[in-house]
C-alpha cells in the first residue's frame, strides 16, 4: 500500500512539482542565506561560521519536521536529521556545507559570500558565490524537494535521513570515525544518496555508479650523507635523481599499462551493454584532450578515453623534487630525491595490496648503498553500484521523467571517499545524482550554479523520491 503522503497519482505528483515552481523565489532566498555563511572548513578562523552553517541547517530541517541535531566532532559538526517513520525504503542523503577558501580574492567579480544572480554570455541565469555549486546549491535541491512534499502533501514520501558534513573540503578525517561511532543509527537506511556530481550535459541527467578508489604514497630516496659537487663526485657517486627517474620510468610499459605484478588481477572488463552505452554518449575524445592543450591519448592502448577515465586503474606521478631547483644553476648531486605517486583504483582492487606491490617494486630497484622511505598519504577503495539494482532503476526512471529523455549511467575518474565509507562502514550502496556542470568553476574564483540546475534539481529529487517510494 502507498504511504499516505506518497503521490499515488500523477495529479498528486504534479501538485508537489507545482509547489516547487511556485516557491522557487523563496527557495532561492534560502540558498542565498546559506551562501552568505563563510563556512571555510580548512581555516580555523572560520570555525564559528561552520558552526553557524550547521545550526542554520538544523533550524531549516527542524522546521520541516525532521529530528535534527548538529553533532560535535573533533572538527566541525555533522548535521544528522531523521524524518518520520514511513513504510517503504529508507534513504540516507549526504552533502557537505563547508566550502573552499576564496583565494585569489582579486579574481572574483563580486564578494564571494554575497550571492549574485547574473546572466552569462550564453543568456543563462547563474548564481555566483563560493559554494553555489559545491555543495550548498546541490544540497538545497534535496532539502527544498522535501519542503515541497511537506507543503503539498503534508509529509514526506518515504523515510528520509540526512547526514551533512562540515569538513569535506578539508579532508573529512572526522567523518569515518563519526560514521563508525553512529553505525547502528545510520546503517538503518537502505540506500545512500549523494548530490555532489555533474550532469552528463545540460539536458541529460546522469547517475554515477562507478567511482575510482585511491592510493597515494610518497617515496624519498637517500644516497650520500650530504649534497656533493658534481665535478668532484660525478660518475663515482650515486645520484638519487637518477635512481628516482629509473623507478618512475619502470612503472609503465610501452603500451601504457602499469607494470606492478598483480596490478590487474582484480580488474574486471566492462560489460558489453555498459560499453555500448558509453560509446553512445557522443563523447568527443579529441575535443576533451584539445581543451587541455593536448592531442594524443596516453594510458593503455586500445582503450577509449572514457574507459581509461572511468573503468581502468592508473598510476600517476603527481610531484618530483631533488637537487637545486632555484634560479640559475648549481652543479650538485643531491643527497635526497622524492616523488609523490598516486594510483586510481577500480572496483575489486584492494588499496593495501596495491600499496604493498608498489613498495615491493620500489625496494627491488633501490641500490644497496641507498635507502628509501615511504610516506603514506591515504587510500580508499573504489565503488560500483550494481547496474541491475532496483533503486538505481527507479532513480533513473525519476530523472528521465523530469528531463524528458533517458538518464544515463556514468563513471567517474575521481574519488569520493564518503561513498566508499558508506559501503565499508554502513554496508550501503550509493547513488550519486548531481546537477552541476563542468563549467561551474568549483574551487575557483567566480564559482557559479545555473539557476536551471537549482530549479530542475529540486524537481528531479521530487521525481526520484516519488519513484523510490513506489
Amino acid at each position: 500500500m502507498p504511504n499516505s503522503t506518497t503521490p499515488s497519482s500523477s495529479q498528486a505528483l504534479e501538485a508537489v512539482l507545482a509547489r516547487v515552481d511556485a516557491g522557487l523565489d523563496a527557495s532561492l532566498e534560502r540558498l542565498y542565506a546559506l551562501l552568505r555563511i563563510r563556512s571555510i572548513s580548512t581555516d580555523p578562523a572560520y570555525a564559528p561560521e561552520c558552526q553557524r552553517a550547521a545550526d542554520w541547517l538544523v533550524g531549516e530541517l527542524s522546521g520541516l519536521g525532521f529530528a535534527a541535531q548538529a553533532r560535535p566532532t573533533p572538527g566541525h559538526p555533522v548535521v544528522v536529521a531523521h524524518g518520520p517513520d514511513q513504510a517503504g525504503p529508507h534513504v540516507l542523503f549526504y552533502a557537505h556545507y563547508d566550502v573552499q577558501p576564496v583565494d585569489p580574492l582579486e579574481l572574483w567579480h563580486s564578494d564571494p559570500f554575497e550571492p549574485q544572480l547574473r546572466t552569462d554570455a550564453n543568456g543563462r541565469q547563474i548564481i555566483v558565490a563560493r559554494g553555489a555549486s559545491d555543495d550548498k546549491g546541490q544540497m538545497l535541491t534535496f532539502i527544498e524537494a522535501c519542503r515541497a512534499f511537506k507543503a503539498a502533501t503534508g509529509g514526506l514520501p518515504l523515510k528520509i535521513s540526512l547526514m551533512l558534513e562540515g569538513e569535506e573540503e578539508s579532508g573529512g578525517v572526522n567523518l569515518p570515525p563519526f560514521m563508525q561511532a553512529n553505525r547502528d543509527e545510520l546503517a538503518q537506511a537502505d540506500i545512500a544518496l549523494v548530490c555532489d556530481t555533474d550532469m552528463w550535459d545540460r539536458q541529460t541527467p546522469s547517475i554515477t555508479t562507478m567511482l575510482r578508489g585511491l592510493v597515494a604514497d610518497e617515496i624519498e630516496i637517500t644516497a650520500a650523507a650530504r649534497d656533493l659537487h658534481s665535478g668532484m663526485f660525478g660518475n663515482a657517486a650515486r645520484n638519487p635523481n637518477q635512481v628516482l627517474a629509473e623507478i618512475i620510468a619502470s612503472l609503465r610499459a610501452p603500451d601504457g599499462s602499469v607494470t606492478l605484478p598483480g596490478f590487474y588481477d582484480d580488474v574486471a572488463e566492462l560489460s558489453p551493454e555498459l560499453k555500448a552505452q558509453w560509446q553512445g554518449l557522443g563523447f568527443d575524445e579529441k575535443q576533451f584532450l584539445a581543451d587541455a592543450g593536448l592531442s594524443l591519448p596516453a594510458g593503455e592502448q586500445g582503450r577509449s578515453v572514457l574507459e581509461m577515465l572511468w573503468s581502468r586503474p592508473t598510476c600517476e606521478i603527481n610531484g618530483m623534487i631533488g637537487g637545486y631547483t632555484g634560479e640559475g644553476f648549481k652543479t650538485v648531486i643531491p643527497a635526497k630525491a622524492s616523488a609523490k605517486i598516486s594510483f586510481r583504483l577500480v572496483s575489486g582492487m584492494d588499496p593495501d595490496k596495491i600499496r604493498a606491490a608498489f613498495r615491493k617494486h620500489v625496494e627491488a630497484l633501490v641500490p644497496s648503498d641507498c635507502s628509501v622511505r615511504f610516506i603514506p598519504h591515504g587510500g580508499s577503495p573504489a565503488i560500483t553500484v550494481p547496474a541491475d539494482g532496483d533503486y538505481l532503476r527507479k532513480a533513473l526512471s525519476g530523472l528521465s521523467a523530469e528531463w524528458g529523455k533517458p538518464a544515463v549511467i556514468t563513471g567517474s575518474g575521481g574519488s569520493i571517499p564518503v561513498a566508499g565509507d558508506f559501503k565499508r562502514i554502513l554496508g550501503l550502496d550509493t547513488l550519486l545524482i548531481g546537477f552541476a556542470h563542468v563549467d561551474d568553476q568549483i574551487h575557483s574564483p567566480n564559482e557559479k550554479y545555473d539557476l536551471d540546475s537549482f530549479h530542475r534539481g529540486i524537481r528531479s529529487w521530487v521525481h526520484v523520491l516519488a519513484s523510490l517510494a513506489e
